[in-house]
């Protein structure tokens, strides 16, 4: 596979340093490479995503893939992108979302493949090590202050004020690079946009003390067409992790997708053929309302994250709640269905009359308004509408025994968990 070509097929090479030199360097055989992923969140999220699978491209391209946890970077966190200075978090807590981060990881890179296996490494391991003086004579020399100042990501901050300890991430993720250099002969660097500035602070870093050369490559950010933030929805961040973001949840997210963004959100994030993308797009041109090219992005990537299995669970959940078949949903596909909507869990064991239930549901606010919209026919339990305003929810009415979905309306819906 030529890697570079793919990932420009896919329009995923945003940046890269001498071209002409990197593409020679992957042809004459394996490279080593790696992209980082500082643990400032107990999760990594879709927008991690990007790195992640262009990792796995050079590993199946033949080349050797470090992912880099930074258990060391994320005590500091990186300025780049943003706009204030962030929270720093206790190195107990770092390190424990570390090893989360770890295990994510390994979910998608092979640490076991008899050829070309990826490695993993953590920056704390030799920033735990390092000290101070040793540091800013050895390294620091190699920085000139209006370098430094020069970079979007501190140039970006000047004005609203950047801490010392944020702007000295640039030489700490430099430092990354020169020891991965050395001691697992790496010599590429990826990662987004934004990581442009620190990427070629890295490559200079080594070229001034070790006298070698490496590469950087960056791909753009992701972006959505109107606007909006990527990754984002209503109900917050898009997560990797299946507790944060259900696997059902995760499926619809890339369901519903824009047309205008599907096409290239399957460039981006699935291992499809160009050909088989273009087959897909020339189908959301014919029939858009099929939404084929959407149901193959939301497949495909829920498989790659969450297994097959949770794409089968997905569909057979869309299929049932578009069916109105909530009643033969199981006990964990409620909790993937209704992750995200109001919640309660009531301790009760008897029957409870429904105008109760949609009180302690917060679905109605009065027993007034209550009896008023089961009156109308705004209430569905379990799916079906009921217009009892005296009618008892027993035992049985309860869907594996323990829950009891109200939808007032069209969209509102409300989860009621009974524990012993």
């Amino acid at each position: 596979m030529d890697i570079l070509q793919d990932l420009m097929d896919r329009g995923l090479l945003h940046q890269v340093t001498d071209q002409d030199g990197l593409n020679k360097k992957l042809n004459e055989g394996p490279i080593t490479l790696y992209a980082g992923f500082d643990p400032t969140a107990d999760s990594l999220h879709i927008g991690s995503l990007v790195p992640i699978l262009c990792l796995v491209r050079f590993q199946k391209a033949g080349h050797i893939p470090v992912a880099l946890v930074g258990g060391g970077t994320g005590l500091i966190g990186d300025p780049s992108g943003k706009a204030s200075e962030r929270t720093l978090n206790t190195a107990e807590v770092v390190d424990q979302w570390t090893e989360k981060l770890r295990i994510q990881l390994s979910r998608f890179l092979d640490f076991n493949a008899d050829q070309n296996p990826a490695q993993m490494a953590n920056n704390y391991d030799w920033f735990k090590q390092l000290n101070v003086i040793e540091f800013l004579r050895d390294i620091g020399k190699h920085f000139p202050l209006n370098y430094m100042l020069a970079k979007d990501s501190v140039d970006s901050r000047l004005s609203k004020g950047i801490s010392f300890t944020e702007f000295s991430y640039m030489i700490l993720q430099a430092y990354d690079f020169l020891k991965l250099s050395q001691e697992n002969n790496c010599s590429l660097q990826i990662g987004g946009s934004d990581q442009w500035g620190n990427i070629t602070a890295g490559m200079e870093l080594i070229g001034r003390t070790t006298g070698n050369s490496a590469f950087g490559l960056t791909f753009p950010l992701v972006t959505k067409s109107d606007g909006t933030k990527f990754g984002k929805t209503e109900s917050g961040t898009i997560w990797l992790d299946a507790s944060k973001t259900s696997p059902y949840q995760f499926y619809q997210f890339w369901l519903n997708v824009d047309d205008q963004d599907v096409i290239r959100f399957l460039k981006y994030f699935t291992f499809l053929s160009i050909e088989e993308i273009r087959e897909l797009e020339g189908e959301l041109k014919l029939s858009p309302e099929l939404r084929t090219a959407q149901r193959a992005l939301a497949r495909e990537v829920t498989a790659l994250v969450h297994g097959d299995q949770a794409v089968a669970s997905s569909e057979n959940i869309s299929q049932l709640l578009f069916n109105g078949q909530i009643e033969q949903l199981s006990g964990d596909e409620i909790e993937q269905a209704f992750q995200d909507v109001p919640s309660v869990e009531i301790t009760n064991s008897e029957a409870i009359g429904l105008v109760d239930l949609l009180i302690t549901a917060q679905a109605s606010p009065s027993k007034r308004q209550a009896r008023q919209d089961i009156e109308s026919g705004a209430i569905y339990i379990n799916g079906a509408r009921v217009i009892e305003v005296d009618k008892l929810l027993a035992h049985e009415d309860r869907l594996s025994g323990k829950y009891i979905v109200i939808r007032r309306g069209k969209k509102n819906y409300y989860l009621v968990k009974f524990i012993q």
